[in-house]
């Protein structure tokens, strides 16, 4: 981050905690706002739900107003999310579209795409004319889509659009009173699992494996 864009906050949470907080909330907050453009009282998809950056998300959409449904590959992670204020948690088995308009007839409003190309085609299916879904993650690790016609891949109406900000799109004060609430106790980062530099392998294997909820912390130094 350039020194001219360094965001001052004030916190005395644990430098675990601290970690945790300023990258992912940038991306879900820019998601949200340019992304997705989410208003009070819309209906956001977060597919993807039990990342770092899902469980973010969450907080600031039920902040905002909004009625969240996100998604685990996991039934036994429907109640974390469900403990993280996911109106409806939903298991993802590849196609929950269907899931999706069983509770939305018409779709949702907005949907944000954190895994990948693979589920992109689905999620575009559960949002409704005129919603919006924005693509910020990759965590299938399958980044482009081959041989992509538009107007045989975008239902009609669904807008879709991308986010991979930086650091000055997060502004002082919605960081600063993120890291008030979570210090209050008012919301939670998620769960935030931390590991010792010589166990950085281990990290990287817990994270391709998906064996992790929330966010992985490797520390530097004691």
């Amino acid at each position: 981050m350039p020194r001219s864009q360094v965001i001052p906050f004030r916190s005395d949470l644990p430098w675990e905690i601290l970690g945790a907080v300023p990258e992912t909330l940038q991306t879900a907050y820019g998601s949200l706002t340019t992304g997705l453009d989410l208003r009070p009282g819309q209906t956001l998809l977060i597919r993807g739900g039990t990342s770092a950056l899902g469980l973010a998300t969450t907080g600031l959409a039920k902040q905002l107003g909004a009625t969240v449904l996100a998604t685990t590959r996991s039934p036994s992670r429907l109640d974390d999310l469900a403990a993280h204020g996911v109106d409806h948690p939903l298991v993802d088995d590849g196609g929950i579209a269907d899931q999706v308009r069983k509770i939305l007839p018409e779709g949702v409003h907005a949907a944000l795409e954190l895994v990948g190309t693979p589920t992109l085609p689905d999620t575009l299916a559960a949002t409704r004319v005129h919603g919006t879904v924005c693509f910020a993650g990759m965590l299938s690790n399958q980044w482009t889509v081959p041989d992509f016609y538009p107007i045989g891949y975008l239902p009609n109406g669904v807008r879709l659009t991308g986010y991979g900000g930086e650091a000055a799109d997060l502004p002082a004060e919605v960081l600063q009173g993120h890291l008030d609430r979570i210090a209050n106790g008012d919301i939670t980062t998620g769960p935030v699992h931390v590991y010792a530099l010589d166990e950085i392998r281990t990290a990287h294997d817990d994270l391709e494996q998906g064996r992790k909820v929330g966010k992985l912390v490797v520390r530097t130094a004691s």
